[in-house]
């Protein structure tokens, strides 16, 4: 029985003169594992990922709100700490997650409707549920 490649094996190995030499970890990534799902780990990952719900707010507790976005304001100005609870929409996905935000209000914008601390972070007043003051 002959092999069949007889003819060939004893040839010499071929090097090209135009392309440079591929380098040993180059020639090895060649066969590295392939993924064909690549990205479905993290898009796992993201679906499984929970975020809250928005709550709505009824009318007593919004205009309880606004009575404290009204304190504020006279105090805009003063060394006046707050700590404010808000919902952050997630970019992503449905829902969002509630966060507190603290420090001094600096600002009340109520055309844009946004509470503006003296850092500049900015809350959408829509989203705020709920405002208590920091002793100081």
């Amino acid at each position: 029985m002959t092999d069949n490649y007889d003819d060939i094996i004893h040839l010499p190995h071929h090097v090209s003169a135009t392309r440079p030499r591929m380098s040993m970890e180059n020639r090895a990534a060649q066969f590295s594992p392939f993924s064909a799902l690549t990205g479905y780990g993290a898009a796992i990952r993201e679906t499984a990922r929970l975020t809250d719900h928005k709550i709505e707010l009824d009318d007593y507790e919004k205009e309880e709100l606004n009575g404290k976005l009204r304190i504020i304001a006279e105090h805009l100005g003063e060394d006046f700490p707050v700590s404010i609870t808000y919902f952050l929409p997630d970019r992503k996905k449905a829902g969002g997650t509630y966060v507190n935000a603290s420090g001094i209000i600096k600002k009340l914008d109520s055309c844009k409707r946004l509470v503006i601390f003296s850092d500049g972070r900015e809350i959408p007043a829509d989203n705020i549920l709920s405002i208590e003051t920091i002793p100081s």
